[in-house]
């Protein structure tokens, strides 16, 4: 039997097993081109969160009924695709459930037997990815300049942080919701500073920790946040935008920053991206990230949960800021 959790109705702010519903059926019958991979690990991503509801993404909304879309690894048990032998280790997004059929597409990524599956969650994929084309690629960091990153204790800002600091030679100042959060991105990670957004004057304390300026805004929030960057920004900046945490579970638009004129009194740039418009270098990527974890240059995080049904715990961790570093399932 396969086991998954399907939604219910769209949520509103948090998600709640009211919103989502835990189900059996049997295991699918494969057609021809397809393999049925046991899901052994799930990725947490904001972006869940914002497929639940009706708004246009880069993919689809989850319908009603279907099972909820996230990353995850696993081990092929069945196989009626050539690209696929038993035993064969995936990335795909299979969802919320025990198993689920992939094929030889864009989504399911074959990897090497040995591989460690929490860290190709953590860091060797979509997140380390994500971070690597946001800073270097879009972003343009470098060496000497001013990197702030939102999120900095989360699964993407934490490799932003550290590839910034530790590779490129930036200054660094991180905004992340606690103390505590802010206190281990700074001595566990190398920050240079950190500002807790809920107990600190961000206007104030982006002035003090960036004397310079600010040169390259990576961005996970959005909301208040960026515009409270966007008033501390150096000519010819660059901003990144990855996500809205902060907007994903509110029903209304979020307004726009008000700060927005710096763009153009400044010279500075604002991009958005998506990392899957770069999954073709997933492979080349994901060897450079080996190299600098080799290096120690930068280290990896997992906040593990355990069980289909710790999931919602799991998402909602993502936007209580009960995570640090990569929230992981182990089905």
């Amino acid at each position: 039997m396969n086991k998954r959790i399907v939604l219910r109705q769209r949520p509103e702010g948090l998600v709640t097993w009211d919103d989502l519903a835990i189900e059996e059926a049997p295991l699918p019958e494969l057609a021809d081109g397809e393999a049925l991979m046991e899901v052994e690990l799930l990725g947490m991503d904001a972006t869940v969160r914002s497929w639940m509801s009706q708004a246009d993404g880069y993919l689809p909304p989850i319908e009603v009924g279907d099972v909820i879309r996230c990353s995850g690894i696993g081990r092929i048990i069945a196989t009626r695709c050539d690209a696929y032998e038993i035993g064969d280790v995936g990335y795909s997004l299979p969802g919320m459930q025990t198993h689920a059929i992939v094929r030889d597409d864009f989504f399911t990524t074959k990897l090497p037997p040995d591989t460690e599956l929490a860290p190709m969650l953590s860091v060797y994929g979509a997140t380390g990815l994500t971070a690597y084309v946001g800073l270097i690629e879009v972003a343009k960091a470098q060496p000497g300049e001013t990197v702030v990153v939102s999120a900095a204790a989360g699964a993407t800002g934490s490799l932003v942080g550290q590839i910034a600091k530790h590779v490129l030679g930036c200054r660094v100042v991180g905004i992340a919701s606690t103390p505590e959060k802010c206190r281990f991105v700074v001595e566990e990670l190398g920050f240079d500073a950190c500002i807790s957004h809920r107990h600190d004057d961000l206007a104030s304390s982006l002035k003090e920790h960036c004397p310079k300026r600010i040169d390259v805004y990576f961005d996970n929030v959005g909301g208040p946040i960026l515009d409270a960057v966007l008033g501390r920004i150096a000519g010819g900046a660059r901003i990144a935008l990855c996500g809205a945490i902060s907007v994903y579970n509110e029903r209304r638009k979020p307004p726009g920053p008000a700060n927005y004129l710096n763009l153009i009194n400044l010279r500075a740039s604002m991009i958005g991206f998506n990392a899957m418009d770069h999954w073709e270098r997933f492979d080349e990527i994901r060897e450079v990230l080996r190299g600098w974890v080799n290096e120690e240059k930068i280290q990896h995080v997992e906040h593990r949960f355990e069980g289909l049904e710790s999931c919602v715990d799991a998402l909602n961790a993502l936007f209580t800021g009960a995570n640090t570093g990569k929230v992981v399932v182990a089905l």
